[in-house]
């Protein structure tokens, strides 16, 4: 077997990058002799993980991997024995030192110096209340004096001052100095690996060199960018990469998937789940408790994770890949990737649901012509007048519609004012829970703007799950009665505003129950 001291590159080619970790893929063409022969490649990242190698060859004559492992080395920082290898910052530093040393010195003269001052300035009004007490009256040396005694304390206390924000300013750069020097010399020694690779081949010749490794430390996120611009939006897919591997990767394919490779396959284990049945008490044939609950509705999705730990994928491991070419640097910082874009038709509405909240919201509706699934992450919104804000999108199917919320209206002003009257029908004994709602819609226009804007508000009724309990909506009494209302519950009006116009809605429905329910 002949050994090749001679070390061969090895270039990042591809790679795909996971939720926490990243599939690198290397190639390089080997000239080979015929024969078994070790050969030297790299270097490559020290956190190559080693169970992960995997090489292949590709050659039109016989050819064949017989081992492939992982080399680490370390290489300890040179000692700095010659005045020329001091750095500049070690010069700055010593520079910084002597001037410090200089102000140090300026400020206990000063410091001497004012002290001195001092005690003049009190042997002086001593002096004066002698004289004055021996009937001898010098005012005018007296004044000029304690004024040249003042004069030169102030002097003195100014100069202080200029040297203390002096010495603080020098503080400060020895101690930027301190952490760059630390960063730049005073770093752990460098680990590095390499390939040794030990083939077998038939004939000399080209052989082609494929090889493939996990690595940590990598990781990525999809991030967006909205831009309305009138009834138009364009949405741009990126993603965001972050790898901090000990390597670059240059001029890479990479593929970024949501595939979770260390997240643990075992089935479910089955548990004993018993039901009892048992009669009910006299009490409990009487009464029929309820309470009032909560929920929040929705489409069938996954449930919302806070902070976006992982990427949300819907379930299903989704594979997105970069159009072009991409370089990340390994400086662990964050790096944009573009992935896709679109322009599509928007619909916009001004919404409000004064229960949550009295602002009156832009929201944009459009559907997800991307090509392929929307990730959960966040989303930069920009309109006609720049950068308003920053979003969050839910995970969207392709061709599913899509709802982005730009920010609130400040032309507009919501006031809600709720009433409720309890009363018991002497017969059947039926409570009766009557609610009125009331919400006060104005618009503030400025003198140019001209034309009628719609605003949707939304209001919420109870829905009842038993049959003894009922809500009714009394449409007599609202004004003007909801353009409609879902199975939700929820209230809908379309209030069309004029500049500098307002409206007031109003909502009543009842909630009725008989005798025998408690719990409202």
């Amino acid at each position: 077997m002949t050994t090749n001291q001679k070390t061969i590159a090895l270039p990042v080619t591809a790679v795909t990058c996971l939720e926490d970790r990243a599939h690198v893929e290397r190639a390089a063409v080997l000239d080979l002799e015929a024969g078994v022969q070790r050969l030297r490649l790299g270097p490559v990242s020290a956190l190559a993980v080693d169970r992960t190698l995997h090489a292949e060859l590709s050659a039109r004559h016989p050819a064949t991997v017989l081992d492939v492992r992982i080399t680490r080395s370390w290489t300890p920082r040179r000692a700095l024995t010659h005045a020329d290898d001091v750095s500049a910052l070690r010069r700055r530093m010593d520079a910084i030192a002597h001037e410090r040393r200089a102000l140090e010195q300026q400020r206990e003269r000063l410091d001497a110096r004012r002290d001195l001052l001092g005690r003049l300035a009190g042997d002086l009004l001593r002096e004066i209340g002698e004289g004055a007490g021996a009937g001898e009256a010098d005012r005018p040396r007296w004044g000029r004096e304690l004024d040249r005694a003042d004069e030169e304390r102030a002097v003195c206390g100014e100069r202080l001052r200029a040297v203390e924000a002096g010495l603080a300013a020098l503080d400060d750069e020895l101690g930027q100095a301190e952490r760059a020097v630390g960063v730049s010399e005073e770093e752990p020694a460098e680990l590095v690996g390499h390939i040794e690779l030990t083939v077998e081949t038939a004939a000399a010749g080209p052989v082609g060199l494929h090889l493939s490794h996990l690595t940590p430390c990598a990781l990525w996120r999809p991030a967006y960018r909205a831009v309305l611009e009138g009834e138009s939006l364009t949405l741009e897919t990126d993603a965001m990469v972050w790898q901090r591997t000990g390597e670059d990767w240059s001029d890479v394919r990479l593929t970024l998937s949501t595939a979770r490779s260390a997240l643990a396959t075992e089935p479910p284990r089955f548990g004993e789940d018993r039901l009892t049945l048992t009669d009910r008490s006299v009490a409990e044939r009487r009464t029929v408790s309820v309470e009032l609950r909560e929920e929040e509705t929705g489409t069938l999705g996954p449930s919302p994770v806070l902070g976006l730990p992982g990427v949300d994928d819907g379930g299903e491991a989704r594979v997105l890949r970069s159009p072009a070419q991409v370089s990340v640097p390994g400086d662990g910082r964050a790096h944009r990737v573009p992935l896709s874009s679109f322009a599509t038709g928007a619909r916009s509405e001004y919404a409000c649901s004064p229960e949550l909240s009295p602002l009156v919201t832009q929201v944009v509706r459009f559907d997800n012509l991307a090509g392929h699934a929307l990730l959960a992450g966040p989303v930069d919104l920009v309109r006609d007048s720049g950068f308003s804000g920053r979003g969050t999108l839910d995970f969207t199917a392709p061709g599913a519609a899509v709802e982005l919320a730009f920010g609130s209206c400040d032309d507009y002003r919501v006031v809600r004012h709720a009433e409720e009257t309890r009363d018991t029908a002497g017969l059947t004994q039926r409570t009766v829970i009557t609610r009125t709602i009331r919400l006060h819609v104005s618009r503030f226009s400025p003198p140019e703007e001209r034309g009628d804007l719609v605003v949707t508000l939304r209001e919420r009724l109870p829905v009842s799950e038993v049959s003894a309990v009922e809500v009714r909506l009394r449409k007599e009494a609202c004004f003007p009665e909801p353009d409609s209302v879902d199975s939700d519950g929820i209230a809908r009006w379309d209030v069309c505003l004029p500049p500098d116009g307002h409206r007031t809605v109003t909502l009543v429905y009842e909630v009725s129950a008989s005798a025998k329910v408690t719990g409202l």
